[in-house]
């Protein structure tokens, strides 16, 4: 596949529902391979203000009055409707640099990390727009007063300030996560990429899923964006220390005390194990996920290793492994079939890298590759950011800071040697602070000791061996449901993490009142609230069914009899139910007591209603304690009550959570769990024409 030549196209920002270009022709962005102009970008004249403006106004009050279903199957809709156009968004992407590999990890990662968002949105979420987190605090004895920590939406807009060797998922992996919190955003790409960013977003508006101001787009400099920001907005950056500590201290930022996540230098660390020598599976996977970070996306990526920390030992084998793997990768177009590596972003980064590999030189040697003899397979390399792989060494790692301090952002490692496993760790702490570290070994004591002492310098941590090598994602794959970011160095900040990465754009408040009015804030009943009687709740569907709607059953007595058959039919004999002497023994207990999930089974078989009905299915407990033991002869009743309501969307079910207290005769709770049920939305089923 070749790049097709065009005239560069003028870029346009995407601003208060209109697409607008800047009032300069801007600055040409280059092919990275070719040198050809791809297109001009500016941003003069551009009105911030009345951008975020129209964000607050337009497109927040319409996220905020959607539920996390609804924006999580908008967020479905639109990662599918970009899947479907992923074909457009690999042609551009060769002007970028990027292989159809590193396209991949880019384009269908992103949209991949779209729709995980959009999955776990309508898995882990409630069909609510508040979020409840943690559990009802009692704050009286008679349990009049109490509080509920709750997560609402910001009633600002985020700014994303992104980096220019992701320009699709470096987007979309930080507007998933926003949209489905409620919150519109504002994406500001780096410009050398912005021509890929924003062909994504242009499909984005012309899909009409997303409310209007829900997405808006800057191509340019942000000129005076931040002066405008409030304290409901919140700005995430991904980029240069340099660069992210002058936002982080802009005046309106700190004035304001707005929320900023930065994703900023990583001199990412992987540790071969003592254990891991050449010839064993463990070195060889090394040797290859080193290569592959080196190479990947021509070694731009943020996770991708620095620095190698190998035993002393196996630097000569590791190292000639290394040349060998690396002087075989096919660097040339990206487009072309047998290329494996393609260009540096620009001739400027290339130049940028040469630099930073002149500041290694003062405290390592080059061992593979050299920075000015570029060999490729295709293209020119005058005209192209070309730059082959180039491996370092230091053997004085401690004495050799420039390795701890520069990072070349580009297909640039160094090999260090450790003496012992304290040696390596300290030496990863080195870093002060990165995105990711990884330790390759099948020794579960150097496992421990290297997690655990790199643990607190990183935001993340890899362990690979020869058992999980098939499955394992790698050193430099952030995934959607774990956290990305580091401390330090790296910038402090953390990004995705699943519901974790939602948060970051809600406001945790403590709500204090009665449990009546906090169950109305937060459409879940606790403890203390309302309740209705009437008929069996599990006769109603969701069209019927009501928070509070409650059901208290006939008591049943428990015999010695039961606990004995209950033994002997489940095979559970342990002594506590058996032997009245050994029971006696036991501290907690004065006598033989009842299985806890002879319990559990007894209080089903009091609040079942056995007929067919819109209960479709219970699909688990959670919570289940048992809190008074239970003896022969002791009474037990339950009283059922409904919690918490989701409907499912483009469904004809969703799922009921219900409050399940087990007394005694003496009204002491036995046990107390959350039962959860899948529940028809009307009963008898709606028939429709075909079904």
């Amino acid at each position: 596949m070749t790049i097709t030549l065009r005239a560069p196209r003028r870029l346009e920002s995407y601003l208060c529902g209109e697409w607008v270009p800047g009032a300069k022709e801007g600055q040409v962005l280059l092919d990275a391979a070719t040198g050809d102009p791809v297109a001009t970008i500016d941003s003069t004249g551009l009105d911030f203000r009345a951008a975020l403006d129209h964000g607050r106004a337009k497109a927040g009050p319409r996220l905020r009055a959607m539920t996390f279903h609804e924006r999580a199957g908008m967020l479905k809709a639109l990662g599918l409707a970009l899947m479907a156009q992923k074909e457009d968004f690999y042609a551009e992407s060769l002007h970028t640099g990027a292989t159809r590999s590193d396209g991949w990890v880019d384009i269908e990662g992103g949209i991949g990390t779209m729709l995980t968002f959009a999955s776990k949105g309508r898995r882990e979420l409630p069909n609510t727009r508040v979020l409840t987190d943690g559990d009802v605090e009692p704050l009286s004895k008679d349990n009049s007063f109490s509080a509920q920590h709750i997560l609402s939406p910001l009633h600002g807009v985020a700014i994303h300030i992104n980096a220019f060797n992701f320009p699709v998922w470096g987007m979309l992996e930080k507007i998933a996560p926003t949209l489905l919190a409620g919150v519109p955003c504002l994406v500001k790409p780096a410009s050398q990429t912005a021509y890929l960013t924003e062909l994504v977003v242009r499909r984005i508006i012309d899909t009409g899923i997303l409310p209007e101001g829900a997405l808006q787009l800057v191509c340019g400099s942000v000129g005076d964006l931040l002066d405008h920001v409030t304290e409901q907005d919140a700005v995430t950056f991904t980029g240069s220390a340099h660069t992210g500590r002058k936002l982080k201290t802009h005046p309106a930022i700190v004035n304001h005390s707005v929320r900023f996540t930065m994703e900023a230098d990583s001199l990412n660390a992987t540790i071969l194990g003592p254990d891991a020598v050449a010839g064993t599976p463990e070195f060889d996977l090394f040797v290859r996920e080193v290569a592959r970070e080196m190479t990947s996306k021509a070694g731009q990526k943020c996770t991708a290793i620095r620095r190698v920390i190998a035993p002393r030992g196996q630097v000569d084998a590791l190292i000639a492994a290394l040349r060998d793997r690396l002087d075989k990768t096919a660097l040339g177009l990206p487009g072309e079939e047998g290329t494996r590596m393609g260009p540096l972003a620009s001739l400027g980064q290339r130049d940028e890298v040469r630099a930073r590999i002149r500041e290694l030189q003062a405290v390592a040697e080059i061992v593979a590759g050299n920075p000015d003899d570029v060999r490729i397979g295709s293209g020119d390399a005058e005209k192209g950011a070309f730059l082959n792989p180039v491996l370092l060494y230091a053997d004085k790692p401690f004495e050799a800071a420039p390795v701890h301090d520069c990072e070349a952002f580009g297909p640039v490692s160094t090999v260090m040697a450790y003496d012992d496993l304290d040696e390596a760790v300290a030496l990863a702490a080195r870093g002060r602070g990165s995105l990711v570290s990884s330790v390759f070994t099948d020794d579960k004591d150097v496992a421990e000791r290297v997690v655990l002492g790199v643990a607190p310098f990183h935001g993340r941590v890899l362990i690979g061996n020869r058992a999980s090598a098939k499955s394992s994602t790698g050193h430099g794959s952030p995934l959607a449901p774990l956290v990305h970011g580091g401390p330090g160095r790296a910038g402090g900040g953390e990004e995705m993490g699943g519901i974790r990465g939602v948060k970051h754009f809600m406001q945790r408040t403590a709500v204090q009142g009665t449990p009546r009015l906090l169950s109305a804030v937060t459409g879940r009943w606790i403890e203390g609230a309302d309740t209705q009687a009437g008929d069996h709740p599990f006769r109603k569907s969701l069209a019927e069914l009501r928070i509070g709607d409650q059901l208290v059953t006939a008591a049943r007595q428990v015999t010695q009899e039961d606990v004995e058959h209950f033994a002997h039919f489940t095979g559970d004999t342990f002594y506590a139910h058996m032997d009245s002497d050994a029971a006696k023994a036991n501290p907690f207990f004065d006598d033989r007591v009842a299985h806890g999930y002879l319990i559990a089974s007894f209080a089903a078989g009091l609040f079942v209603e056995p007929n067919p009905g819109p209960v479709l299915a219970n699909y688990g407990v959670d919570n289940l304690r048992f809190l008074t033991p239970v003896y022969f002869g002791d009474t037990l009743q339950v009283r059922l009550t409904c919690k918490e309501i989701n409907p499912r969307e483009n469904a004809g079910h969703g799922e009921v959570r219900w409050d399940c207290q087990v007394t005694n005769q003496n009204g002491a709770v036995v046990a107390q769990y959350d039962v959860l049920t899948m529940v028809a939305k009307q009963w008898p089923p709606v028939e429709t024409p075909g079904t």
